[in-house]
Parts: C-alpha cells; sequence; structure tokens
C-alpha cells in the first residue's frame, strides 16, 4: 500500500497532494464496496484561496477621498475665520468650564440657523435654555424646538437627552440639532458611551443637518469632526448711569466679555491641524 502525500498546518502555502488511490482504503465512500476508487483529486493550494480573497480588496491608494462637507456660519465671524464654520453632516464639539462662551456660541449658531430659514433643536440637559436671551441674540423661536429635561436626577436628565437625541436624529429635517451637556456633572456626561457618540455620528453622516455638543470636557472622542475648546479671555464694565448709585464703587454694569477659542480637532483636512486661536466678545443688551 503506497502512503499519501499531505502538508501539515506547518507548511503554510504548500499545496495538499492526496493519493487517489489511498482514497479509497482510509475514508470509502458510503454504500461502496472496499475495491472501488474515488476520482483522482487534484492539488490545491492555501494560497490559490488567499489570493482570490486579496484582490477583492481595494486599496488605500485607490480609495476615493471623502468629499468635504458643506461648511455653514456660525454666526461668530471669528470662530469662522478659525474653523471655515460648521460642518453639516458631522459632530462637532464645543467645550470649556462655566463663564466660557458656550452658551455666546450655541445661541449665535442657532440665531445664524434660523436666520437661514432652518428648522433647530436644543435638547437642554439643565433647563438653562433663556427664551429671552434667545431672542435678543436674533434667534427664530418660531423655528426653534426647546426640549427640556426636567427629571431632578442628573442620571435621568442624561437619559432623557440620549433618548430624545436618537429620536430627533432619526426624524430628520433639522438644520441644526445641539445637545446641551454643559452643566450636567463630569462624571455624568462621561457614562455616555464610545458606540453612542459613533451612532449619532452615522445618523447625521450623510444628512445636512448639524450636530453641536456643549459640554465642558470633550467625551466624543474620535467620533467629533471639530473640537473647538473656549475660556474666558477678560471683561469690561462701566459706571452705572444712576445718579443715586454713581457714588458707589461697586455700582459698575458688566457691558462685555472676551473669550478665547482653540481648535484642537479637526478632521475635515488630511494635514494636521495646527495649533490656533482666536478671541471673540459677547455684549450685554444694555451695552447697545
Amino acid at each position: 500500500m503506497s502512503s499519501a502525500v499531505v502538508s501539515t498546518s506547518a507548511a503554510y502555502g504548500r499545496p495538499f497532494v492526496i493519493d487517489a488511490e489511498n482514497v479509497a482504503e482510509v475514508c470509502p465512500p458510503s454504500g461502496a464496496g472496499p475495491t472501488e476508487a474515488r476520482p483522482p483529486q487534484r492539488a490545491f493550494s492555501i494560497s490559490t484561496f488567499k489570493d482570490a480573497r486579496l484582490a477583492s480588496v481595494t486599496s488605500a491608494s485607490r480609495l476615493a477621498a471623502r468629499p468635504t462637507p458643506e461648511m455653514v456660519p456660525s454666526g461668530i465671524a471669528a470662530m469662522d475665520a478659525l474653523t471655515g464654520g460648521l460642518p453639516r453632516g458631522c459632530l462637532t464639539e464645543i467645550c470649556g468650564p462655566a463663564s466660557s462662551g458656550r452658551t455666546t456660541v450655541l445661541l449665535a449658531a442657532l440665531a445664524a440657523a434660523t436666520q437661514r430659514g432652518e428648522f433647530c433643536a436644543v435638547v437642554d440637559a439643565s433647563d438653562a435654555l433663556d427664551p429671552q436671551s434667545a431672542a435678543a441674540a436674533g434667534i427664530a423661536l418660531d423655528r426653534l424646538l426647546w426640549v427640556r429635561c426636567g427629571e431632578n436626577s442628573p442620571q435621568k436628565c442624561l437619559e432623557q437627552l440620549l433618548r430624545v437625541a436618537d429620536l430627533l436624529l432619526e426624524s430628520g429635517g433639522f438644520g441644526l440639532i445641539a445637545l446641551d451637556l454643559g452643566d450636567l456633572p463630569q462624571p455624568e456626561a462621561r457614562r455616555i458611551p464610545l458606540t453612542t457618540w459613533f451612532r449619532y455620528r452615522r445618523a447625521v453622516e450623510h444628512t445636512s443637518t448639524v450636530l453641536l455638543a456643549i459640554e465642558r470636557h470633550s467625551i466624543a472622542g474620535s467620533c467629533s469632526s471639530l473640537l473647538i475648546k473656549l475660556g474666558p479671555q477678560g471683561h469690561r464694565i462701566k459706571e452705572s448711569a444712576i445718579p443715586q448709585l454713581a457714588a458707589l464703587s461697586y455700582a459698575q454694569l458688566l457691558t462685555e466679555l472676551e473669550f478665547t477659542a482653540e481648535l484642537l480637532r479637526s478632521r475635515l483636512e488630511r494635514k494636521p491641524v495646527r495649533c490656533a486661536e482666536i478671541t471673540f466678545a459677547s455684549k450685554t443688551a444694555w451695552a447697545g
């Protein structure tokens, strides 16, 4: 009886050669006699299957570049000069501590979007939006959907925000959707898994919606296409115009706040982001 030649797993890429004469003796077919032999088997190679599988894979050099998303004005000229605007179909993070200009950027973006005739939505986790300030900033309130998370527990507020965000992204039709997590405790905000942010990014990827996340610190990781960090810069005050209060040293009116904005991440261009920083101001309503 002749021996069959079979390669082992250690000989990766070498052909398996099976002696047709011994196939009937080792593995006889069901119902066949001991003298019957199977048809001769042709040798095959693992490398053949490997090459066929790789042939269907497109090399990275032949991949088409992802088109640059449409950019829309943020409502702040200095911010647009820094980032080029807010990208549609992308997630943008605006982060910074309290009194760093987060609300100023949010109101400016909403005002610019509603003035373009778009409908917007704000999911307010802490019920912090002031309608009078929104109207004074130029927001068309009849084009704004304000979702107030009224639960007392931060955890329940966060759960409400995530559920509402899913519904808004699935419904579509909004030019801008803002998730305001700025006043949530940081441990609660960091409980949002990265898979949720990835799902949000995929939900707006092929739409004209600007998804804006307002936070204390960046929590979306690599899922955000644009990351802007805000910080306080200074303030301006003037003496009170009321005669009875003019003699009091503490009777002063705050007229303007100055902020800085730093671009930390931009996935809209293939070249690395340069460290850039700009300054913008927010005037009070009584400053004229």
